[in-house]
């Protein structure tokens, strides 16, 4: 038998109630296996299970992958969205306040002539075929893992834009209230014309299909983890 801990996020800690369980598994335990364990343990999160992702070391799994002794295991519905690694990448999840100006500081330089960036924040009503009154939102992150797939985005935007000079990706998570800024997105460079526009619009995209943060909206009518529809695949993994 071997040791493994299981860590919940977002709507499966809602249904398990649990943070994280540590669990004895046979040697060779396979992630569907595990999923098939979980059900046992906590029936509520049966229907939630075949849209459940599941990391092991803080890198996305798949149903036939081993899981090893001791491993870390993340379990989370798919995500809604400081660290610097090198001297123009800028990545942070914080619970602070996002100071925008200092973030765009760090990605400026003499050579910048254009920088591109988005700024999403906490709607009070949304419009649309679903209205609603959100009195709040409460943003979590799977942080390790969300911080190491935020350096993923970067890389892939530096490997699809080399004439990006700086990158800068934040979210901030926490409670925070109707018309706070909460994730931020920016891209540097020589010219308007060497891919700030798209760098950033793939940044904020990508940052909702593949880094571990949810959100909950709460309203006058109640509180609902917002779930995403994307499911990552061997293609999300980190480059080797």
């Amino acid at each position: 038998m071997i040791q493994i801990r299981v860590l919940f996020f977002a709507t499966l800690k809602d249904l398990t109630g649990k943070k994280e369980v540590e669990l004895n598994v046979a040697d060779g335990f396979q992630v569907r296996q595990l999923k098939v364990k979980l059900i046992e343990l906590f029936p509520q999160i049966e229907e939630s299970i075949d849209t459940v992702l599941v990391a092991v070391n803080r890198e996305y799994a798949f149903d036939e992958d081993v899981i090893p002794e001791y491993a870390e295991v993340g379990v989370f519905p798919p995500v809604s969205g400081g660290t610097e690694y090198l001297p123009f990448i800028v990545i942070r999840i914080t619970e602070e306040e996002l100071k925008l100006g200092e973030v765009l500081a760090k990605i400026t330089f003499p050579s910048t002539g254009g920088v591109c960036s988005f700024t999403g924040t906490v709607r009070a009503n949304t419009k649309g075929e679903d209205p609603r009154e959100t009195k709040f939102l409460e943003y979590e992150a799977y942080k390790p893992m969300a911080e190491e797939k935020m350096r993923q985005v970067a890389d892939e935007i530096i490997e699809k834009w080399p004439m990006v000079e700086g990158i800068a990706i934040i979210q901030r998570i926490g409670y925070l209230m109707p018309g706070t800024p909460t994730v931020f997105i920016a891209c540097s460079a020589g010219h308007r014309n060497d891919g700030v526009f798209e760098a950033a619009r793939y940044g904020i995209d990508r940052l909702k299909e593949i880094v571990p943060i949810w959100k909950k909206e709460v309203g006058p009518d109640g509180q609902e983890w917002i779930e995403g529809e994307y499911i990552p695949t061997r293609t999300d993994q980190k480059y080797d």
